[in-house]
């Protein structure tokens, strides 16, 4: 059949539509990729933490989506808000690339970068956690895609920055990372890592076509974390984290909110059975608000 992909335009945007096309080429389609300029792509200098909107990164698309314009979205799922859009679905989440952090720097891990040093994100979730580990450091906003970003770091807007491991490795940039954080250092982005095949419901033949696409494990892991995020009722500008792994026949889901400074951090994690994923997050979600996330919300 004849898929048309819609994609943002970045170099990663079209990496993860061209991997999808190829996928569904190896099956036999006949799959183009049609780029769509989207709102965070036009208000580029915003940021994110101000800019009042959620699902920046895949308005116009899903729109086209909706007008049959293109048969299938492909994002990074972590763009995805916690509520879809009417009539739109989650049809396939592929196996998930690294979801972790990484720092990139002129080869200076971050417990040793200086006091002071500037590290360049404009993620709530990764200022946050970071101060919290390193309130001596400076966040220095940054946003753009990865070249830009990592155009930014040579000329020395700031020391260091930390991106999407997935992301550079993608884009052949593995090189660039001096190191890791672990998941219990900074807690990735619900959904981070993973790309989501958005279609239309009741798209029979397209979803047909997606779902050999698709990793169980991968999709029960973030169908967990959205949960998390939903109950909490969060965005991309609020100060929270989620990661969901299948660990002993369970899933194991680990979960932060903080306060956007650092000076606050709630951690807490859950396991849950395979088959109830959903449940898991807003059991996590509960626990967390328990623990005082409520009023960190509030505040954010």
């Amino acid at each position: 059949m004849n898929i048309t992909i819609g994609s943002r335009g970045s170099a990663l945007a079209l990496w993860q539509a061209n991997w999808v096309r190829e996928q569904l080429a190896r099956a036999g389609h006949e799959v183009e990729v049609r780029v769509i300029r989207t709102s965070g792509d036009r208000l580029a200098q915003i940021p994110l933490a101000g800019s009042g909107v959620k699902g920046l990164f895949i308005k116009e698309i899903e729109e086209a989506l909706v007008a049959r314009e293109i048969d299938i979205a492909v994002h990074s799922l972590k763009d995805l808000p916690a509520e879809l859009a009417p009539g739109l679905a989650v049809a396939a989440v592929p196996a998930r690339a690294d979801a972790r952090d990484a720092l990139v720097s002129a080869g200076v891990a971050f417990r040793a970068l200086p006091p002071g040093s500037r590290v360049g994100t404009s993620s709530v979730r990764r200022q946050s956690q970071l101060q919290h580990l390193r309130p001596d450091l400076q966040m220095f906003p940054m946003r753009g895609n990865i070249d830009t970003r990592l155009r930014k770091l040579e000329r020395g807007e700031c020391d260091a920055s930390v991106m999407a491991a997935a992301g550079l490795v993608r884009l052949g940039l593995e090189s660039k990372i001096y190191e890791r954080f672990a998941v219990s250092e900074v807690c990735p982005a619900v959904g981070q890592g993973a790309l989501a095949i958005e279609i239309r419901e009741g798209d029979e033949a397209v979803a047909r076509a997606a779902v050999a696409l698709d990793d169980a494990d991968t999709h029960r892991a973030v169908r967990a974390e959205r949960a998390l995020l939903k109950h909490l009722g969060g965005g991309c500008a609020v100060p929270i984290a989620g990661h969901a792994v299948l660990a002993n026949g369970e899933l194991s889901l680990a979960g932060v909110v903080a306060r956007p400074d650092g000076s606050q951090l709630i951690r807490a994690s859950a396991s849950g059975a395979m088959a109830a994923p959903e449940d898991l997050g807003r059991r996590l979600a509960d626990e967390l608000l328990r623990q005082g996330a409520a009023e960190i919300l509030e505040a954010s």
